[in-house]
């Protein structure tokens, strides 16, 4: 129990959690927010999520789980299960089961219309929905199983069905992807984008293991996120610059960390990023600088479309005769639309909090500083240095004046207190006075010589 063990000790333990806390993956860990949060982190999500399960399977008894894919994902409060058809058994299919998040804004009606309206969706970069369902509280879908796995197990060289933190927290080889591929592949994703964009669908959370490979096409995951209301896995990034305030930039900055991903086989270590290492392609360095710089960061990011016209996608050619179907009705979009501004109007309060909080951070270490306390020091000695200075001239000036009243009052004519004459007023009057007397005296004498 000695004070300057514990205090060492605390010490030690505070840099074991910023070092913990500012790894990406590690602070959205279940473990790590549980041990730091334990109140609002307390739920069993796993059972809370085979409860849902469980009640839709009584509706719809075709469907079978095979087994719980154990923290294949991220997300705490999001769940998933190998499943399979009764009829065809042999056929592997995920199911993934979500409550809902801090950004759901639409109302229930409308969010379980447009959840059931998302296997309708047709796009040869969009991973086809098998089905899906909701409720007031939570979504369920299903996809077909892919054994090859996302983007992010091609670039880790991992297994889709083990667990978030062994497939990507601390890969055994780092290597980035082929020229031609990295080209490919952002260009499909970009398309996506851009067709969701100009739809009015909200996405904003593209990452690597938002898309999954199907040969080499890939095809975008997890549409229902925004309608779940889901935060951004790059939110705690996205949120520290006041120009990314919309989806539609939230994208374009997601999409500027997946291609770094691409290049380099790994995330940045921080955003921004201030140099690049060296790159398959000075057109890659052109299109991450536009997305992740200190510049771009601060200024605002380029949309979608001017994106597409950079020589690193410009180029590309997409060959699919698979045409784009999406259909939403005119009173869903007008509810996507409102909700969009709601999350967006989030996000910008979100940061305004952040940059105050920033603001008063750096105050607040710019006054505690080594060299701040010198100066407060010297401050404090002039300044008390000044104060017995001016105690030491009003303690003279008062003796002097208490001296001075002191002298004169004996000699003082009484006078009422109303009108007071002053000592040396009084003594100039007097004089005069004589002087006067002394002329006329004078005069007197030297008209009348008898006198004399």
């Amino acid at each position: 129990m000695d004070r300057e063990f514990i205090a060492e000790r605390q010490k030690g333990l505070q840099n074991y959690l910023n070092v913990i806390t500012t790894n990406h993956i590690l602070c959205n860990c279940e473990l790590v927010k549980k041990f730091l949060d334990p109140n609002n982190y307390s739920a069993n999500y796993t059972e809370i999520a085979l409860q849902q399960v469980s009640m839709f399977f009584r509706s719809e008894p075709k469907w079978e789980v095979v087994e719980p894919l154990k923290d294949i994902g991220w997300r705490i409060r999001k769940k998933y299960f190998l499943m399979k058809i009764k009829n065809q058994p042999k056929e592997r299919l995920v199911l993934s089961w979500a409550d809902l998040g801090p950004d759901k804004y639409l109302s229930d009606k409308d969010f379980q219309c447009l959840i059931k309206l998302l296997p309708s969706c047709l796009h040869p970069n969009i991973y086809r929905v098998t089905f899906a369902t909701a409720n007031e509280s939570s979504a369920l879908l299903i996809r077909m199983f892919n054994e090859k796995g996302t983007l992010k197990d091609l670039i880790y060289k991992s297994k889709p069905k083990d667990p978030f933190l062994k497939k990507y927290c601390n890969p055994k080889k780092i290597q980035g992807l082929e020229l031609q591929q990295i080209k490919t592949y952002g260009r499909q994703i970009l398309e996506v984008l851009k067709f969701l964009h100009d739809k009015g669908f909200p996405y904003g959370h593209l990452h690597a293991s938002n898309v999954m490979l199907d040969g080499d096409t890939c095809r975008l995951l997890d549409l229902e996120n925004s309608l779940l209301g889901l935060p951004s896995f790059y939110r705690s990034y996205f949120s520290q610059f006041r120009k990314i305030n919309t989806l539609e930039s939230v994208d374009v900055h997601c999409f500027g960390h997946l291609l770094y991903e691409m290049t380099y086989g790994r995330p940045p270590d921080s955003v921004p990023v201030d140099s690049f290492p060296p790159s398959p392609s000075m057109a890659v360095v052109a299109v991450l600088e536009s997305t992740l710089s200190c510049e771009a960061c601060k200024n605002g990011m380029p949309t979608v479309s001017q994106l597409l016209q950079m020589p690193l996608f410009s180029d590309v050619l997409l060959t699919t005769s698979e045409k784009p179907q999406f259909k939403i009705p005119t009173k869903l979009k007008e509810a996507l639309r409102i909700a969009k501004e709601c999350i967006e109007k989030r996000l910008i309060e979100e940061q305004k909090q952040i940059h105050q909080h920033r603001r008063l951070t750096r105050a607040q270490s710019h006054h505690g500083s080594e060299e701040e306390r010198k100066k407060r020091k010297i401050l404090a000695r002039k300044k008390s240095k000044r104060s017995a200075i001016e105690n030491n001239e009003e303690h003279s000036a008062k003796y002097s004046n208490s001296n001075n009243s002191a002298g004169s009052g004996a000699s003082s004519p009484l006078t009422s207190p109303s009108s007071p004459i002053p000592p040396s007023t009084a003594g100039s009057k007097s004089m005069s006075l004589a002087i006067r007397i002394l002329i006329k005296t004078y005069m007197y004498t030297k008209r009348s010589p008898s006198l004399g």
